[in-house]
């Protein structure tokens, strides 16, 4: 199979869809690889290295698409991009569609078939392409909003860890998945007061159990959020529904319950934020104030790092790329299973469930949509 990998082109989007390594097991299973000119740049990889292990360099993204079979890439496609998909692409991509029937559309309309990382399930229903990202993104939005907490930068003035004699800050982490436990990770190490929301017992239990006495375990209700606003410095939420949109787990009029110059950072913002006064922001501009509340929405945290980012999800896509490479879409599924819930566009209709939910587009189960027997 051809495989094409294309530069990322979202404002502050660093990462790339392969690191050299991949290409050297691509061309190990006898595939050939195209990569635009200059793809790896942001993420310190050269043609040239990219080159000794086996790729060939196309000079725009558009030769990339005319020739390859399988698109690689990171984030959604923009707009410009989408324009040059076929019925024939296979594209393998974060794509958070729930929140977003404008490219919802617009893949449907390409007539591609479109596997989004995000909800790529294992053998025990969890989302191993999305946590590789899940995992940095955690660990950025403690020191984020560490920094944010700064009073040049708007914040309240408080240092996470405090000092000898003045309290640590307070954290609220709304989650306890692998965002929110590597943002409590992180928030620990720095030595601040951490509470731990979620849903799960089960959940609480092993966080309880791992983090006893460094951090606080508390079921997430409405009372119980509103208990810790008026102590929190730090609110950081990360909720996920696999595949859906992100319920709201802080809205507008609870925002007076919290310290003025008080931080808030939503890592659920690829799928629409969980927090109700939440809008995506770039690395650029990364804040912006509500009532009196710093919120920090950066939608592709790991872009920030992409030498570590890049290198972690290319690690957790080879296996499945290779995969779908070496078998066509119909066989990988058949081999993996988990790889059927990634399918949320093909031929022209929405295939995933909560995609179909939250863009208002009618579910067509795949088997249907690509005529399977």
């Amino acid at each position: 199979m051809k495989v094409g990998v294309i530069k990322e082109i979202k404002q502050d989007e660093y990462r790339v869809a392969i690191t050299p390594a991949g290409v050297r097991e691509f061309v190990e299973h006898g595939h050939e690889v195209l990569i635009q000119n200059g793809a790896g740049e942001g993420s310190a990889i050269t043609n040239s290295a990219y080159e000794a292990q086996g790729a060939r360099i196309l000079p725009d993204a558009q030769a990339v698409f005319d020739t390859a079979e399988m698109i690689l890439h990171v984030k959604e496609l923009q707009a410009s991009e989408i324009e040059m998909l076929k019925p024939e692409h296979l594209l393998f991509t974060y794509l958070h569609l729930a929140p977003d029937p404008d490219q919802t559309a617009g893949l449907m309309k390409s007539g591609a078939t479109c596997v989004a990382y995000e909800t790529v399930e294992d053998a025990n229903g969890r989302l191993p392409l999305l946590a590789p990202m899940s995992e940095i993104a955690g660990r950025i939005a403690t020191q984020a909003g560490a920094f944010m907490l700064e009073k040049p930068l708007g914040g309240r003035g408080v240092l996470l860890g405090g000092v000898p004699g003045v309290a640590a800050a307070n954290v609220v982490v709304i989650g306890g998945g692998v965002v929110g436990t590597n943002a409590a990770f992180i928030a620990m190490g720095m030595a601040a007061d951490v509470f731990i929301l979620d849903r799960s017992l089960d959940r609480l239990r092993e966080l309880d159990m791992h983090y006893a006495r460094e951090a606080s375990t508390v079921y997430s209700t409405t009372l119980a959020v509103e208990e810790l606003l008026p102590k929190a410095d730090l609110v950081i939420g990360a909720v996920l529904v696999h595949g859906a949109r992100a319920p709201w787990v802080i809205k507008r009029e609870q925002l007076k319950m919290m310290k003025p110059g008080a931080v808030i950072v939503d890592v659920a913002i690829d799928q629409g934020g969980c927090f109700e006064t939440s809008r995506p922001t770039t690395h650029r501009d990364p804040t912006y104030e509500v009532d009196g509340i710093i919120h920090y929405c950066v939608a592709n945290m790991p872009g920030a790092v992409p030498i570590t980012s890049t290198g972690a999800l290319t690690n957790a896509t080879l296996p499945y790329a290779l995969a779908l490479a070496d078998n066509g879409i119909q066989a990988a599924v058949q081999r993996d299973p988990g790889l059927r819930p990634g399918i949320n566009v093909a031929a022209g209709s929405v295939t995933h469930e909560g995609v179909a939910e939250g863009t208002g587009q009618q579910y067509v189960p795949v088997e249907e949509a690509l005529s399977w027997v």
